[in-house]
């Protein structure tokens, strides 16, 4: 497995697993490989409808760009299986 691979799976399967939270804005973050464990391990940030202001005066009052979560998943470089997905905090 490539890198192009590796975030496309990584992508794909957080969008497939989240598909009825309509996640916006979805991208990569970070990616590496953990060559001592086999594994991929990518950071796909995305918003979500509930991080953006709801309310027109503090829509005005922020920088009108949604809040992001982000996602780190675990993927085998052997055969492209996701291990696993876990929160990871946001920068600031």
């Amino acid at each position: 497995m490539n890198v192009k691979d590796a975030v496309s799976t990584a992508k794909t399967y957080l969008t497939d697993l989240l598909s009825d939270e309509a996640l916006t804005n979805v991208g990569l973050e970070e990616v590496e490989l953990d060559e001592e464990r086999g594994d991929w391990v990518v950071t796909v940030g995305f918003s979500r409808p509930w991080d953006e202001p709801r309310n027109p005066v503090a829509a005005l009052a922020t920088s009108n760009v949604p809040r992001r979560s982000y996602k780190v998943v675990r993927i085998s470089d052997g055969d492209g299986k996701v291990r696993s997905v876990k929160n990871r905090e946001a920068p600031f």
